[in-house]
């Protein structure tokens, strides 16, 4: 090295390592790569400043490789052993620029010369990865491997140089444990060296990459658990390091919080969604520094998307957590089963009991203010599953607020499928609600309001492009009409002498509910409007709970003309004897809609001989 113009070799990296940095958007259109390809023009004239490397390090790299690039071991090291010698520091500054080079490929898209380099940088470097020279770069190089597996869909290699990476990681903290030298240190002279604290930052940083990388690896293995797990370490560590941007921060949270949800963790779920609203406004605070001036229609479209999503994960926080407390409380008719709500509220005590020690098992965001403004949201909204119709009431109120929320962005011109999945979840809400509701016009009122904000939504779609999402609201629709018609009834059979206003309504109820199933049910026709014999796994429970209840609505029709109800109860009947015949042809179709069936069955037994008192009946008069 004495020879070499060393001056040179660091002006050059540093030009290098510049040009690297500048965005693609800043080059001209036609050469996005423009500054890249100079960039890499500088590292190899570098690396020919450098020379090769020593006979003597080649060769002890190539002998513990056993068969060279392709068959490089990924275990930890027996021991330390650190960069001593012009040569061994002159492999070490070759295999940094194979890294840079390597970063370089792959970043112009040329993945198998990115690959080749890096697995150079790792060869050079093999003997002397646990090293606090080396084991920075060593991390760095296996991360970037570990990313290019996962591009080209090779799982599982991928996840070999990314839980290598942690392991060596983890054996140098044990180890070593003082922070290593960043890469670029070797190509400065020793009074530019890194302090102590920069060095600590900067490795942490690559871990908690690593860490990042390794989530992504086992959701896309289907390892949701350990995919948590380690995404909410990132997320932390992000914190702790002031090392994140809060937009993407705070959807990565947001969308951690769906995992738990899912897990019917709500307390964990409620932390992550606090974290994301906190963490969130901090942009908001960064786009008014930046530009005082700057009106509302200005900020980044960007920034109101990620508002909507954050949003959204709220309304599925609001809409579970109120979900599970139904089933948990409902009888086997879904009504509010008021022996179950007992026992449930004398559980509640127990679990406020049990809060203090979940959440310090729980892995928690922030520390000092932070920690105290993500709590101050927390204890705004509950976790705990509502018992009754206040409690719900407040879920249900702040599901509500999400939904204008994200209505703001998502709206039915330009984002049509999210505008319609936040609808159907605000009409759910309303659903849910009117279960704990015991007043029963005011849950008519309820889903008159989900039917209200659901029918205008069929008129805008084209049922050609959006057949799916046209069957879920039809089908949604006429649930919502059943429904306030066996509210109607009830009410109606409350009463001494229903009047003919309640009965021409619970008839107008009816004949909605009739049409909505009836249109759901002829979009599962073919072109020639023939029904299928056969029934996709995908259709098949709906398909037969709309025939059931497109039975039982012909049978709940009141007319004073005997005629027209004998033709009812034929219609009603053919329904019913559609869903056994159905089940006999194709047993499997039976585990489906096991009550349904059973009362099918009843009914095809009973009614011809009502029908046929009925005919006698008719005779007589």
């Amino acid at each position: 090295m004495a020879n070499s113009p060393w001056a040179e070799i660091r002006e050059k990296f540093q030009a290098a390592l510049a040009l690297s940095r500048v965005e693609l958007h800043k080059n001209p259109e036609k050469e996005p790569y423009k500054s890249k390809y100079s960039a890499r023009a500088l590292l190899e004239e570098v690396r020919a400043l450098l020379g090769p490397a020593p006979e003597d390090e080649e060769e002890r790299a190539e002998a513990e490789d056993g068969s060279g690039a392709g068959d490089l071991a990924l275990g930890v090291p027996a021991e330390v052993v650190e960069v001593e010698g012009p040569a061994a520091q002159a492999a070490v500054r070759l295999a940094v620029l194979e890294f840079h080079l390597g970063v370089n490929h792959i970043d112009t898209e040329e993945l198998s010369a990115g690959e080749e380099h890096l697995v150079k940088c790792l060869r050079l470097l093999r003997r002397y990865r646990l090293s606090r020279g080396c084991v920075s770069l060593h991390i760095q190089a296996q991360n970037n491997l570990g990313i290019l597996w996962s591009e080209r869909e090779e799982i599982e290699t991928a996840q070999a140089y990314l839980e290598s990476s942690e392991a060596l990681y983890n054996q140098y903290m044990k180890e070593v444990g003082s922070p290593p030298l960043d890469p670029v240190e070797h190509f400065l002279p020793e009074e530019e060296k890194l302090a102590e604290q920069e060095r600590s930052k900067r490795f942490e940083k690559v871990y908690t990459h690593n860490l990042y990388y390794l989530a992504q690896v086992y959701q896309h293995m289907e390892m949701f658990e350990k995919a948590a797990r380690y995404c909410h370490s990132t997320l932390k560590r992000q914190l702790e390091h002031n090392a994140y941007h809060p937009i993407e921060w705070a959807v990565n949270a947001a969308t951690l919080s769906q995992f738990y949800i899912n897990k019917l963790c709500f307390m964990e779920a409620r932390h992550c969604l606090s974290a994301a609203n906190v963490i969130f406004g901090q942009t908001g605070k960064i786009l008014t520094t930046e530009d005082s001036t700057e009106t509302e229609g200005d900020v980044p479209e960007l920034y109101h998307q990620r508002k909507g999503e954050i949003a959204r994960c709220w309304i599925k926080y609001c809409l579970t957590l109120m979900q599970n407390a139904q089933l948990a409380m409902q009888d086997n008719i879904g009504e509010l089963d008021l022996d179950k709500q007992y026992e449930l509220r004398a559980l509640r005590k127990k679990e406020l009991d049990e809060e203090e020690s979940v959440r310090k098992k729980a892995v928690q965001f922030g520390t000092g203010e932070l920690c105290d403004a993500i709590s101050a949201v927390e204890e705004k909204v509950r976790y705990l599953r509502p018992l009754d119709f206040e409690e719900a009431r407040e879920l249900f109120l702040l599901g509500q607020q999400y939904v204008f929320e994200a209505k703001e962005f998502f709206q039915i011109d330009g984002y049509v499928t999210d505008h319609i999945e936040v609808v159907q979840d605000h009409s759910s809400l309303f659903k849910v609600l009117a279960f704990f509701e015991t007043d029963m016009e005011r849950r008519c009122k309820m889903h008159k309001r989900r039917i209200a904000m659901l029918e205008p939504l069929i008129v805008d779609l084209n049922p050609q492009y959006y057949l799916l999402v046209n069957r879920q609201i039809q089908f949604e629709i006429a649930h919502a009409y059943y429904d306030m018609m066996d509210l109607k009834v009830a009410i109606a059979d409350k009463m001494r002498d229903p009047d003919s206003h309640i009965v021409k309504k619970i008839n107008s109820l009816n004949k909605s509910a009739l049409k909505y199933y009836q249109l759901f049910l002829d979009s599962l026709r073919d072109p020639n409007k023939v029904f299928p014999e056969h029934l996709g796994e995908d259709v098949l429970r709906p398909a037969m709970l709309a025939k059931f209840r497109v039975a039982r609505l012909y049978g709940k029709i009141i007319t004073a003309d005997p005629k027209k109800e004998l033709e009812n109860l034929a219609t009603s009947l053919e329904h019913y004897k559609f869903i056994v015949d159905y089940c006999e042809k194709y047993p499997e179709a039976a585990q489906e809609i096991e009550v349904e069936l059973e009362l099918s069955k009843e009914m095809v037994s009973l009614l011809p001989t009502k029908m046929e008192r009925f005919r006698t009946k008719m005779a007589l008069t």
